[in-house]
């Protein structure tokens, strides 16, 4: 496994290359590495929750003094006390200004109260069952718009079917922030792809490895963990080494990566990530912003002419 091919064709992907994959349950990360690219402000230092002005609207802002900040696509907050939201799609914030989003959507149908730029709140990504819904319902001021779907995602988990994402990103919180500790981030990482089963679920890539870092968690624990929650282990989950040597030790955990290498490298061939012909919806300086939504895979991405800077791309 070595190169990244599920992509728009129009992006260059030369210098990326994939590392050796790493499975938690039915969670499987194979790391992606490659080329940083310079003046992107990372979300924990480039954007600040100012508040909700009312349900529905949003607006955030960059404190940088210097950098655009690029908004995690379906990025959410979380805070006690407080209607929590996310967003529906990503955008640009330049240095030192704020931007309003006003097609944001509550995710905790009936709780009053609005987000407020705290401390004490937390950031996840929608989980990629919800994606493809919040991204063709970008662009309609409906604060309720994804109730309907996440009450279907909750059913779907045997939960009450009410639009109460809480129910699993705050109640399961604990077990799903398993994954960022099962699976390792490792240095200069700036990107993964993503597997539930032997479904090749989302492909996550960012401008340099500080970015990557700061939505790790946000990814692997809230965007892709509920869907591995929820599924039944591998059947080799856990299996016992067997070496009675240091040596036997090393060579049995060789072929152990050697088998999941190959395995993950035929799920990838035979994964039908057609992304489709990219949309453009917004410019900053020399950067597009584009979406891309072709029934079977969908999100949005960065360029500077043809060199990707940001991509966030699911299975619909």
């Amino acid at each position: 496994m070595s190169e990244l091919v599920m992509l728009p064709r129009a992006i260059d992907v030369a210098g990326y290359r994939l590392g050796t994959p790493q499975q938690a349950g039915a969670l499987t990360m194979v790391p992606v590495f490659g080329p940083s690219y310079p003046g992107i402000v990372a979300p924990r230092r480039g954007l600040k929750l100012g508040r909700v002005v009312t349900y529905g609207q949003v607006e955030l802002a960059n404190p940088a003094s210097s950098g655009v900040a690029i908004v995690p696509l379906h990025v959410g907050y979380i805070q006690d006390a407080a209607q929590n939201h996310a967003l529906c799609r990503s955008a640009f914030i330049g240095a030192g200004q704020t931007l309003r989003f006003d097609d944001a959507c509550c995710v905790q149908e009936s709780q009053g109260g609005y987000l407020a730029g705290r401390d004490d709140q937390w950031f996840f990504v929608l989980p990629v069952e919800l994606r493809a819904a919040a991204l063709r319902l970008r662009t309609q001021s409906q604060y309720s718009k994804l109730w309907n779907d996440i009450a279907a995602f909750n059913r779907g988990h045997g939960l009450p079917a009410r639009g109460h994402l809480e129910q699993v990103l705050t109640r399961q919180r604990a077990g799903l922030t398993q994954y960022r500790s099962r699976l390792e981030l490792l240095d200069e990482q700036l990107g993964a792809l993503f597997f539930v089963g032997d479904r090749l679920a989302g492909v996550e890539l960012a401008p340099d490895p500080e970015y990557f870092e700061d939505v790790w968690a946000a990814l692997v624990c809230f965007a892709y963990g509920p869907a591995a929650w929820f599924r039944d282990a591998p059947a080799d989950e856990g299996r016992p080494l067997r070496a009675d040597s240091l040596a036997g030790l090393r060579a049995e955990l060789a072929a152990r990566r050697g088998s999941v290498a190959d395995e993950v490298s035929a799920w990838l061939a035979a994964a039908d990530w057609q992304p489709g012909e990219p949309v453009e919806e917004e410019r900053y300086l020399g950067l597009r912003l584009s979406t891309v939504d072709s029934g079977a895979v969908a999100g949005q991405f960065v360029t500077d002419g043809s060199r990707l800077v940001y991509a966030s791309l699911f299975a619909a």
